[in-house]
């Protein structure tokens, strides 16, 4: 009979590990990656390294500085980390995809041909061990039954033998047959034939006929009858179907006297009794026991009506009483134990969960993979700009100390980066004259003052040339959000300091030489308006030599005549001071001036030229304008060619309609001049290049004059612009900021 187990088996232990183990495998392998000082061809920096990391804080000169703060030791740290990049994360990302998931893809897959053949296993032992149990068992039943039979035989034997006896009486006899049939209640009839086969008794007697099948149609058993005589020994016959439909088997015991048969001793055994009555109440809790025929006709049977079949059956001979007579048992479906359906499930669900983890892991890890492949070509990338930069980098921590500088600044100052980096203030490449200005500047960047704009210093070569440098100050973030230290570029501005220089000095000769054209241009009205006071001096002092000569004059006369010549000879002087300022060539000076006197120095220069062309000039200057901060000869240049450009611009309008118009107003912004005119305007063409350089649209023109006067407001910060006017002509405006140039 198949017996429970208890507790869990070996192989369900087995079961249950394999998967660990797998999933073990892939931890470990996962571990050394992670880690590759764990594994022993790494005892070098990390194949990716904190400076790689922190290049996730982002790009830029913020992103750089991130970079390199996150690695300890500076630069050191970013060559370790290259090596480490170029020796470690490349094999890494070559062999993984390969070998790395083939090995760990035929784990898993190992694992689950280890876990399904194990469950298989499982299986076919518990068949296996139902199916030694019912062998057993069947095997059990017919040796019981073959006994029961057997021990039939040898009552039927003894009860012949007494009825052969004489002296025995009936009484006796039916006695021991009803008590036989009693304790065997299958044995249903006992009956004693003659030699004919002629019934001399039958107990009971009624039996005997349906037994024998003469009210079910069914065939005698005289085969039985003549084997048992010729071979003289109990002989069963074929099994009977009587009218109750039941099938019965008799049993022919011999008797011989003087070596012939004297008495033949049957028995009548109910197939179905014998089988319910001789079947343990265990047995049909697992099996349905049958008596089939070679036909496979059941004969009798006993079961559990409610319980299913599995499938699993076996047959054994049923002899006695032979006859072709099979003891056939079929298995029920028995339920698995609550602890083994939950450990089976639990190896699957297992089983399952480190399948889709690898998967998952997989993925992860592909993403990762991918991801370094992308952070380590952005990191070369990043080195390759960074050594290619003509621009010095420099990064200082919060407390001042440099902890990077790229080749670019190492070439700027003349230090290696070994020199400079964990150098504290003051720094070597800071001059000892500009030392206390830079430390303050310094300072103010360190408190996160430093401007947007970025600012000027001067710094010192390794070899003691000084030269200018601009720098631009970012904060430095790290991953987690901290600032953790300042990035600064720094441009060497020192040959643009001397273009700008030469600029300016170009644009001085040029301004100057532009003064003298103009001043040539006005020449002849300048000799014209200087000849009235000359000529009005001469004749004064003409009238006054000429009276003294005389003798007859009175002082009284005299004095209003010399009065009048000193007018005219300081106006004579004013003209050539005016022409001597405006001409003469100096460095720029900026001063405190008062735009309202230099609109009327200008106006007085250029008055004769109006009154000849026959330009009203109308000016409306605003009183109590604060002064500017300029340089006077160059706003008076801006003044004179815009107003001359005014006078100009009127040539063809007529003269009635010939007004020039200068007003001065203060504002926000700024001292604003505006100087109207009624001329032709300027049209859309001639607007696009009215700033260009040697663009003019007079015949004789240099083409110079408007893009002198924007330099020169530009220069004193301010602006040059104009507007279609109104009532005809154009309007030319600029501003110039209080206290410009400051």
């Amino acid at each position: 009979m198949v017996r429970k187990r208890g507790g869990i088996t070996p192989r369900v232990w087995v079961a249950l590990c394999a998967p660990f183990r797998a999933a073990g495998i892939v931890d470990n392998r996962i571990a050394v990656f992670r880690n590759p000082a764990a594994s022993p061809r790494a005892p070098r920096q990390g194949s990716i390294g904190a400076p790689l990391r922190a290049a996730r804080c982002g790009t830029g000169e913020a992103g750089v500085g991130s970079i390199l703060e996150q690695a300890p030791g500076g630069q050191n740290a970013v060559d370790a980390a290259e090596i480490g990049v170029r020796h470690g994360l490349r094999d890494d990302l070559r062999a993984a995809p390969g070998w790395y998931w083939l090995v760990s893809s035929s784990a898993l897959a190992l694992v689950f041909v280890a876990v399904g053949a194990l469950l298989w296993h499982l299986h076919r032992s518990d068949l296996e061990e139902q199916r030694v149990g019912l062998i057993s068992d069947v095997l059990w039943v017919e040796q019981n039954l073959h006994f029961q039979l057997g021990k039939v035989e040898d009552v039927l034997q003894e009860l012949g033998r007494d009825s052969a006896i004489d002296g025995v009486s009936d009484d006796l006899l039916g006695a021991r047959a009803g008590l036989l049939m009693r304790v065997n209640p299958w044995l249903v009839q006992i009956a004693w034939l003659d030699a004919e086969e002629r019934a001399i008794r039958a107990i009971p007697a009624e039996i005997g006929a349906s037994a024998r099948g003469d009210s079910g149609g069914v065939a005698s058993t005289n085969e039985a009858f003549g084997f048992a005589r010729s071979l003289g020994k109990a002989s069963w016959g074929q099994p009977i179907r009587a009218a109750n439909k039941e099938y019965y088997v008799e049993v022919y015991v011999p008797q011989f006297r003087g070596g012939r048969l004297a008495l033949m001793t049957r028995g009548v055994v109910s197939l179905s009794l014998l089988i319910q009555q001789e079947t343990p109440w265990w047995y049909t809790e697992k099996y349905s026991l049958q008596v089939v025929d070679d036909g496979g006709g059941v004969l009798a049977s006993k079961s559990k009506v409610d319980a299913p079949a599995s499938g699993l059956s076996y047959a054994v001979a049923f002899d006695p009483p032979g006859a072709g007579l099979m003891l056939r048992a079929i298995a029920y479906k028995t339920e698995t134990s609550l602890l083994s359906n939950l450990i089976g499930a639990a190896i699957v669900l297992l089983t399952l969960a480190v399948a889709s983890s690898f998967w998952a892991l997989r993925r992860h890890m592909l993403r990762r993979y991918s991801a370094e492949a992308a952070l380590l070509e952005a990191h070369a990338f990043r080195k390759a700009m960074e050594d290619s930069l003509t621009t010095g980098l420099r990064a200082r921590d919060l407390t001042g100390r440099v902890t990077y500088v790229n080749p670019a600044f190492c070439n700027m100052v003349g230090w290696s980066r070994e020199e400079l980096v964990g150098c504290t203030p003051p720094m070597p490449y800071w001059p000892p004259e500009e030392s206390e200005q830079i430390g303050w500047l310094l300072g103010s960047v360190l408190a996160g003052e430093a401007p947007r704009e970025g600012f000027e210093a001067r710094l010192m070569r390794r070899n003691g040339e000084r030269f200018d440098a601009l720098i631009y100050e970012a904060p430095l973030i790290d991953a987690q959000g901290r600032h953790t230290g300042w990035m600064g570029s720094v441009l060497d501005i020192s040959a643009r300091k001397r273009a700008e220089d030469q600029l300016r000095a170009q644009q001085e000769r040029l301004q100057s030489t532009a003064r003298l054209v103009t001043m040539g241009e006005l020449a002849s009205t300048l000799a014209h308006e200087l000849n009235q006071p000359l000529s009005a001096i001469a004749s004064y002092a003409t009238g006054s030599a000429n009276k003294l000569e005389s003798g007859s004059y009175a002082t009284a006369e005299l004095a209003p005549v010399l009065r009048k010549l000193g007018v005219q000879a300081k106006h004579a002087g004013e003209i050539i001071r005016r022409v001597h300022d405006f001409v003469c060539r100096a460095e720029p000076k900026r001063a405190p001036c008062d735009l309202n006197a230099l609109v009327d120095d200008a106006l007085g220069l250029l008055d004769a030229q109006a009154r000849r062309q026959g330009v009203r000039v109308q000016a409306e200057l605003a009183a109590g304008l604060p002064q500017i901060f300029a340089d006077r000869v160059m706003i008076e240049q801006v003044v004179v060619n815009l107003v001359r450009n005014a006078i100009d611009a009127m040539a063809g309008t007529p003269l009635e309609g010939r007004l020039l118009g200068v007003t001065s107003i203060n504002g926000d912004a700024g001292v604003t001049l505006s100087v109207l005119d009624r001329g032709s305007g300027i049209s859309a063409e001639v607007a696009e290049r009215l700033y260009a350089p040697f663009f003019s649209t007079k015949e004789e023109g240099m083409g110079m004059g408007l893009n002198i006067c924007r330099s020169i407001i530009e220069l004193h910060q301010g602006r040059l612009w104009f507007e279609p006017n109104p009532e005809g002509g154009t309007l030319f405006h600029f501003t110039l900021p209080h206290g410009s140039g400051t």
